[in-house]
């Protein structure tokens, strides 16, 4: 079956580098739309993002129906799936005959530190970007998901992408390993409050009511996943605690999850 020409990407410039943008919060957050014109100045730009919102939805592929794609406006494309679905379907249709130089996933709109990049479906986008060899950046506002439901000051992005336009250009530049992605959490405050970046590693973030159980007006019981941020450990040089210094944290996360230390030592076990 021929591919359908309304969903083929063509590059405008072809001497530019080609930058592909997702993320989880949806193709009409203001984070991406943020990223995606801090991103212009660095290269051509094709957003390929969820439909709605698909937060938390990890690395999970859609596999038991049909996925969509719709063409927004030029260069914006709508998949009615995860964030792991646009990468596939940019990937393998988009974009096959030009594959990216560069994919970026975000602006997410809450962090994506310490345990929180095991459920991302933004950190998760990225990982897919690294294992499909493109060098990859999933980047997030660390700022309170309870302030913004609440009505309070919202995110502040602007920080975030000049960030991310500068990570693109140095890793142009000096490129990344294969198998590595980076996971960049900004500080939610103004730009020039924040004091600079760090090199980070993963921490570990606490939560509690992890699981709430309620009852519906039929006196049926209910559950509710959401939890609510309980602080982080105290641990130097994560990345928990250089947000909390107002620092942006730079993670380097392998694609290969395997233990090569710990691997080591399992060999000389008796089996």
């Amino acid at each position: 079956m021929p591919l359908d020409k309304n969903i083929i990407f063509k590059l405008s410039h072809r001497k530019k580098p080609l930058i592909l943008i997702t993320n989880d919060d949806g193709v009409s957050s203001l984070g991406i739309k943020t990223l995606a014109k801090a991103m212009k100045k660095v290269g051509n730009v094709l957003v390929v993002a969820p439909a709605v919102e698909q937060s938390a939805s990890s690395h999970s592929l859609t596999l038991y129906r049909p996925l969509r794609c719709k063409r927004l406006a030029n260069n914006v494309y709508a998949v009615d799936g995860t964030p792991t679905d646009c990468i596939n379907l940019a990937m393998n249709f988009i974009v096959r005959d030009h594959p990216p130089d560069l994919i970026f996933s975000g602006i997410n709109r809450g962090p994506n530190m310490g345990d929180d990049v095991h459920y991302s479906g933004t950190v998760s986008a990225a990982i897919e970007g690294g294992i499909m060899g493109i060098p990859s950046v999933a980047i997030s506002v660390a700022g309170s998901l309870a302030h913004a439901f609440a009505g309070r000051p919202g995110f502040k992005f602007k920080a975030a992408a000049n960030f991310a336009a500068r990570v693109a250009r140095k890793i142009l530049r000096q490129k990344l390993p294969s198998g590595i992605i980076l996971n960049i959490n900004v500080p939610n405050i103004p730009q020039n409050k924040i004091k600079g970046c760090k090199v980070t590693f993963q921490g570990k973030k606490n939560y509690s009511d992890i699981t709430t159980e309620k009852l519906d007006p039929r006196g049926e019981r209910y559950y509710w996943i959401s939890g609510i941020e309980a602080g982080f450990d105290d641990i130097p040089g994560s990345d928990c605690n250089a947000v909390a210094e107002g620092l942006i944290s730079i993670t380097p996360i392998r694609v290969n999850l395997t233990d090569l230390g710990y691997l080591k030592k399992m060999e000389k076990w008796k089996w």
